[in-house]
């Protein structure tokens, strides 16, 4: 346990990505016409079904052609295992993953993902239907770009649930809601209504944009590993003598639910939240201990397994104070720990070791540049020291999306959300 206290101290989260332009499939006058459908309210003469049934069509409920998203966009906040390519933008952040073989299985190649391929947020995007990746909020790009309908994510590695986790090379978890409010917010309406809108003072509740957009959205959050990693077991963050593991984690389960309700203050009402990942089985941990085998570092997963319950029952209890809100909690922890735990079903030869030879300089981290990689990835659980593969980020998606069992998504799953 020694050595694992110090084992936060040289690693820093990073993922990376580059803006892949969406196309939107709503023209922008339709969408002024649903908006001002939704705006406005029902005749006298006009019945309650008719009313209704023009309400519907109004906010998207148009004529089946070829299969639509599932929903209007996708507004993604959290760490490295979300981020679709904030830290390439950020002066100062060093790691980066725009290099082979990151990529390798990518249609775009060394994208900057931390991954052979996609992400989870990719692979979810996919399932969903949306018409392209997610673009990262700072590249220059995004602003104003009709690709952003669609969504935007605003996640940053290295970032967590607490404002000082990863202080100064990364983008706070408070400073991207603050993005997505002060940047994205008047950008979209300005889209959606027209420049005026934009300037105008909207009243929640009756504003169209929230009722036929904002609503139909899907806000996903995957963070607080690193919280754990780079605070509660880091002393150089001065936690030593600080509290025990269940305050700490109480704390962050406060922290988190207050960014939650300023989101809902915000507009969002479908919220998709990602459990911590079985960290204690990761390559990079597990080598700095010198563990061999495929056993993990049971008090880090122990850890991360206390906040994923506390997380759980924020979910279960979260309606009190957000009454609209509807929630997708997915088990990702357990998603990967089947697959460790049972390799064999799942096609899995590899679970403890990197799929890429480790870069010195990264501490074990990030892949060697140009380095040699496993033949076959769909048989390893990680591609680098701490990110799992394609197969994996796919798998997760599949079954936050998909599947009946509480253990995977609870209380439903991201398709019955979206359906809400």
């Amino acid at each position: 346990m020694e050595k694992l206290v110090y084992f936060a101290t040289i690693i820093s989260l990073s993922m990376a990505a580059l803006l892949v332009p969406l196309r939107v499939q709503c023209e922008e006058a339709a969408r002024a016409a649903a908006a001002r459908s939704c705006h406005a309210g029902t005749g006298a003469s006009a019945s309650a079904p008719a009313a209704a049934a023009a309400w519907k069509r109004s906010c998207g409920g148009g004529k089946a052609g070829k299969q639509q998203p599932q929903v209007e966009g996708m507004f993604v906040f959290g760490s490295s295992l979300v981020d679709n390519g904030n830290n390439n933008f950020l002066n100062g952040s060093g790691v980066r993953a725009d290099y082979l073989p990151y990529g390798v299985d990518f249609p775009l190649g060394p994208s900057g993902r931390f991954s052979n391929g996609r992400n989870v947020i990719d692979a979810l995007g996919e399932l969903l239907g949306l018409p392209g990746l997610v673009p990262p909020f700072a590249d220059p790009r995004t602003r104003r770009a009709r690709a952003a309908l669609r969504g935007v994510n605003f996640a940053s590695g290295g970032s967590g649930i607490l404002e000082h986790t990863g202080q100064g090379k990364v983008v706070s978890l408070r400073q991207q809601i603050t993005n997505f409010e002060s940047v994205t917010l008047p950008d979209l309406r300005a889209q959606l209504r027209g420049p005026a809108a934009a300037a105008n003072h909207w009243i929640k509740g009756q504003d169209s944009f929230h009722k036929c957009y904002l609503s139909k959205c899907l806000f996903v959050i995957g963070t607080g590993g690193n919280d754990y990693l780079l605070d509660y077991f880091n002393p150089g963050n001065g936690t030593q003598g600080g509290p025990p593991l269940s305050e700490f984690t109480a704390s962050l389960i406060t922290k988190l639910s207050g960014h939650l309700q300023r989101l809902y203050a915000l507009g969002a009402r479908k919220f998709v939240i990602f459990s911590i990942q079985p960290t204690g089985c990761t390559p990079v941990v597990r080598a700095f201990l010198n563990i061999t085998g495929g056993a993990c570092i049971e008090p880090v997963n122990d850890a991360v397994a206390l906040f994923n319950a506390e997380l759980r029952r924020l979910v279960d209890g979260a309606r009190r104070r957000m009454p609209a809100a509807r929630f997708a909690f997915i088990d990702s922890y357990r998603i990967i720990k089947d697959m460790l735990d049972h390799p064999a079903k799942h096609g899995v030869r590899e679970t403890s070791r990197a799929c890429c030879e480790m870069s010195r300089s990264s501490s074990g981290v990030l892949c060697k540049k140009q380095g040699p990689i496993c033949s076959d990835r769909t048989e390893y659980v990680f591609f680098d020291g701490l990110h799992p593969t394609d197969a994996v980020n796919a798998r997760i998606a599949r079954k936050g999306y998909g599947s009946s069992s509480p253990d995977h998504a609870y209380p439903i799953n991201v398709k019955k959300l979206a359906m809400l």
